[in-house]
């Protein structure tokens, strides 16, 4: 057994991506985020859909043809596929703490 909230890597220069399954069609990874955000020419438009937990800190993320949308501990959102969406804020302290579920079909 894992704890996922213990021993986080130091995200203040980057945002550390941890692996915690892999298996055909679904990717599960933990990512710890200290004010990065994705820059605004530059948003993910993914060939898949992303579930994704906001477990600790703070966390605002825009969606296109919603906006943005504040996410704190406990949140929950699903991100359809090739829908664009970025990271538009990150608390520093305490960091934020996601677990990201990629759902990568067949």
């Amino acid at each position: 057994m894992t704890n996922i909230l213990a021993t986080l890597p130091d995200a203040s220069h980057a945002e550390q991506f941890t692996e915690l399954l892999a298996r055909p069609g679904i990717r599960i990874e933990r990512i710890v985020s200290q004010g990065q955000v994705t820059p605004e020419d530059a948003p993910y438009d993914q060939p898949h859909e992303e579930w994704v937990m906001l477990l600790g800190g703070g966390a605002r993320l825009w969606l296109e043809g919603e906006g943005e949308r504040d996410l704190t501990p406990g949140d929950t959102l699903l991100i359809p596929a090739h829908v664009r969406h970025r990271v538009t804020w990150t608390s520093t302290e305490p960091p934020a703490i996601w677990l990201a579920v990629h759902l990568e079909g067949e």
